[in-house]
């Protein structure tokens, strides 16, 4: 795999460690995982922020450039995830919109959260907390780190598969706050979430590779952030509903 090199110096550092830059990589994210889910998870955009900011060093000392890293086509990029955000809020809104499917959007985890905290939640922790760090870690620095060792297509497999077991402690805390996500049971939620996710990786990944970092980030951002304002209209439209059934 050809890497454009950041300068002549860094070749051998690639070749003598790449093994524990990726353990140093996964090391972080790691701690990351459990801090925003489970530790402080008001904090997230912090410490996304500095997740983030140890992994672009960790990978730029293994040599990685940034256009290595998916920091390129901004232009492309815009118009590729922007395109995708639109599709995403057209979605959310014939899902609302239609009875069948507006019971999928009642999360508990929006509906609970004031309007500020919605909007610290669509416009913070979101983008900061979530899409930044995901971004660049899953389809930029660890495919990038797995690629010293393996074939393109297996660094952006191994590195997805990786983004799927990340969102198993969110699939633990969506059990418990969406009624009609739980009823399938939680081993069950737990598996099709790992699953799902792994395979949105793969389709965010290709974007990556079409359009940069940005492409997949604004989808990203479209599908998490708009979820919280989906959820407030999906019980608006539930209690119109019921005040007109009762009248």
């Amino acid at each position: 795999m050809a890497h454009a090199m950041a300068s002549g110096q860094a070749r051998p550092r690639r070749a003598q460690r790449p093994g524990a830059a990726l353990g140093a990589a996964l090391g972080v994210l790691a701690v990351a995982n459990v801090l925003n889910n489970t530790v402080a998870r008001r904090y997230a955009p912090l410490t996304s922020a500095a997740a983030t900011g140890a992994l672009l060093l960790i990978a730029r000392r293994a040599g990685a450039g940034a256009r290595d890293l998916g920091f390129a086509s901004p232009a492309r990029g815009a118009l590729i995830g922007g395109g995708l955000a639109a599709a995403v809020a057209a979605g959310y809104t014939g899902g609302v919109l239609l009875p069948p499917t507006r019971r999928l959007f009642m999360d508990e985890r929006a509906l609970a959260l004031t309007r500020a905290r919605l909007f610290e939640e669509a416009l913070l922790q979101v983008p900061v907390g979530t899409v930044l760090l995901e971004e660049v870690a899953f389809r930029g620095v660890l495919p990038e780190l797995f690629g010293h060792s393996f074939k393109p297509r297996t660094a952006a497999v191994a590195s997805n598969l990786l983004f799927g077991l990340w969102h198993v402690l969110p699939a633990l805390d969506m059990a418990r706050a969406n009624p009609a996500a739980a009823r399938a049971g939680t081993p069950r939620l737990v598996a099709g979430t790992v699953a799902t996710t792994t395979l949105a990786g793969l389709g965010f990944h290709e974007l990556r590779r079409r359009g940069g970092l940005l492409a997949p980030a604004l989808l990203h951002l479209a599908t998490n952030s708009l979820g919280f304002v989906a959820a407030r209209g999906a019980r608006r439209m539930d209690v119109r509903k019921n005040r007109r059934s009762a009248g």
